[in-house]
This record gives structure tokens, sequence and C-alpha cells, in this order.
């Protein structure tokens, strides 16, 4: 419980840092299109950035709504965008799906946002993907998914299956077991990618021994711990969202558990979590993702100076917070590039822009809109960063259908 309301005292205090005020009013009919902003229009273009301030993804979304306006604040810095300085409106999705379609179709219709940037969980992305579709908005989104989509009014800036959930996979085969576990929370993300995970074990020698899910916000997990201790798997594969990531380390480890007993790598863990659970819970435990606070290019170190500097030497970076930091970056060279902010002179545009991002150079796949990123597997370490055990040596190209896998069929198919 004090840990509890020790992280609900903090996730406060993020959420009060340098928000601008929200736009409210009516929204318009449905029929309305997104115009983009004219050349002879005031000297600001609107954007949208949209993530849930409050509710369980709050623990994840306040600080890539964070590193969101940091971005911003750094192009308006050198001379903003075609002339224009970006006016960025923060809208709170609320961890609701709802809402985040709603929001979404205000921010298109009433601020006429040239772009959004937001999301975290893939149920988000789904309830936004129609609404810009139909508005003709544009969308960038920041976190590693699921994958099989690709909406032609999408970036994806985060990684994709093949980009972070298969390398993974095949690195505990080789070197942490065969047997797996897999726990998450109960919606589109977790229970996508364990269905990958099931072909994918099948086509490695692994074994699947249990499959569980709990509601996002969930909080008891002594019954599956239990089940854990009982069926003893090699590795706990773990795609829980938000704080109930929060209640299972914590009473993983209260019930005696630690990293040398069993190895769970999860996929939704970074630093900003491991600082609301307690590095001393997660030592040694594994995640995967692109990037991390400690990935060493100099434009990471230029990047977590200027973070801190902005919202205190406390604060961590982690890989949805770098990814929505380059996705503001990456629209706006494709602006620079078309001469526009029209959508689809944007999008022609972005068509193989390369960026030199924090974790290294990314470069959007002209195909699906996804991005070309590094593979990394790292460990927990004491002081709440990670230290990278493997990567993949270069950008992975995005397959966001595992069309590049002989068992990717089984799974596009079902």
């Amino acid at each position: 419980m004090a840990g509890a309301l020790a992280w609900t005292a903090l996730l406060a205090g993020c959420a009060s840092q340098t928000t601008p005020a929200a736009t409210s009013g009516s929204e318009t009919p449905t029929t309305t299109m997104t115009e983009a902003p004219k050349d002879g229009d005031a000297g600001t273009v609107p954007v949208g950035v949209l993530h849930s301030l409050t509710g369980t993804m709050s623990i994840s979304e306040v600080s890539v709504r964070d590193a969101t306006l940091l971005a911003i604040e750094e192009i308006n810095k050198a001379g903003g965008v075609l002339g224009k300085q970006i006016k960025p409106i923060v809208e709170d999705g609320a961890s609701d799906w709802p809402t985040f379609a709603e929001k979404t179709k205000k921010l298109l219709q009433k601020d006429k946002a040239a772009v959004i940037f937001g999301g975290w969980t893939s149920s988000s992305r789904k309830a936004v993907l129609p609404v810009v579709e139909q508005n003709k908005g544009l969308f960038f989104y920041p976190v590693q998914y699921e994958g099989l989509e690709a909406s032609p009014n999408i970036f994806y800036t985060g990684a994709t299956t093949n980009q972070q959930i298969v390398p993974a996979v095949t690195w505990l085969l080789q070197n942490k077991g065969k047997t797996f576990f897999l726990l998450g929370s109960d919606y589109v993300f977790p229970r996508t990618a364990n269905k990958i995970i099931k072909e994918q074990l099948k086509a490695e020698g692994g074994t699947l021994i249990a499959e569980e899910y709990t509601p996002l916000g969930h909080t008891d997990y002594n019954t599956i711990i239990s089940k854990i201790k009982k069926e003893k798997p090699d590795i706990v594969f773990n795609t829980l969202n938000g704080d109930s990531n929060v209640a299972f380390f914590k009473q993983l480890k209260d019930a005696g558990i630690s990293a040398s007993d069993l190895t769970t790598l999860s996929v939704s863990v970074a630093e900003e979590e491991i600082r609301g659970i307690g590095a001393s819970v997660l030592e040694g435990h594994y995640a995967a993702w692109n990037y991390y606070q400690t990935t060493d290019t100099p434009e990471n170190r230029k990047f977590v100076e200027a973070y801190k500097a902005k919202y205190g030497q406390d604060r961590v970076t982690d890989d949805p917070i770098e990814a929505g930091y380059f996705g503001v970056y990456l629209w706006a060279e494709a602006v620079k590039k078309a001469g526009s902010f029209e959508v689809d002179k944007v999008k022609e545009a972005a068509k193989g822009l390369e960026f030199n991002a924090p974790g290294g150079k990314v470069k959007i796949d002209g195909d699906n809109q996804h991005v070309f990123k590094t593979v990394r597997i790292g460990q927990v370490q004491a002081d709440g960063q990670f230290k990278e055990v493997w990567n993949s040596g270069q950008p992975v190209k995005p397959d966001p259908f595992l069309t590049t896998y002989p068992w990717g069929a089984e799974v596009t198919k079902k």
C-alpha cells in the first residue's frame, strides 16, 4: 500500500508538469474533413498530443507526453517548421479507448491538428485508427505493438513484432530454456502477441506451459504466482501493461521468487516502470526494447541531458519516451521535405526518411510506415538502468505481417 501511495504521488507530480491547457468545445459533424494549415495562416501550426494522463496507463504515458513536448520545444527554438511555431494541444485519453477516439475527433475536426502524437495500448490505437482514416488525419504511434496492421494514416515509431517479441523469444530459447508461461493483460496486444509466440514456439522447439490474462489495472497476482510455482516454467514472458506490473513483480518477490529463480522477460516494463516498481524488485529480470537510457550514442547523451534538465534529474528516459521524441522530428523533417503540412504530401515525403535518433539511426519504411529499428535485450541493474546483453547489430526492417517467417502464415490466417 505504501508503495502504491508513493507511486500515485509520483504520477501526480509528473502530470502537473508543463502541460498546456487542453482546448474544449463541442464537436463538429463526423463528415467534416480535416483541413491542413494553409501557407497564409497565422504563425503557428496546431498539433495534438494525446496520452493517458490519468488512469491505469498514466504510469507509462505521462512521460511520453513530456518527451513529445520537449521535441516540440526544441524544434520551435530552432525556428519551427516552414516558418511556423508548433502549437501543442494536449488531451487526456484517460486510459479509456472511447475517450481516445473522441479526443482524436476533436483534435482533427475542431482544432485542425496537422498531426497527432500519442497512444500506448493497442486498444487506444485501434480506437483512433478509423477516426484518423475517416478524417484524413495523421497519427504518430510511439509504442511497440503486436503487428498485423498498417494504416495509411498512422506512422508506427515503436517496434513491430519482428523488432521485439520474435527476436526476444529466439534469444530466450537459445539462452534461458524451452518452457514458457505467458502472462498478459486482457486486451488486444497481449492476446495477439501470445498468438504469435505460440506459433513461434511450435516452430522453434519451445513448449507452452500456461497462458493467463488479467484485466488492465488488476492488482492481485497471488493465484497466478501459485500456478507459476506449481508449473515451474523456465520463462515467464510478460505482456502485462500499466500498473499491473507493479503488483505482479512486488508479489512475485514477496512469494520468494527472484530473478535467479525464474527468468522473466517483459515487453512493457522499461526504465519509467522500474522507477515506480523499484529496482530492488526488478533487478536481474529482462526486457526487450529498441532503446535504453544507457544506449551509447552522442544523440542519446544529448537527449538524456535535455530531458533531465527540463523535467528533473530523478527522471529517466526509456523506449516509448525516445520513440515519442523522435517521432516529432520525423514528422517535422517530412513536412520540410514536402514543403507543406498537407497529409498526403507529408506521407509521400516521409518514405525512406532517415534520422539519427537517440537510440541510433531510424528509417521510415515507405511500404508500411513503420521504422527500421535495432533490437536490444537488457537486464535490470541495481540502479534501475538496463545492461544490454544482446542486440541485432543493425536496424531491422519492419515486418508487421511476419511475411519473412515460414510460420507467420499460421498467425495471419487465424
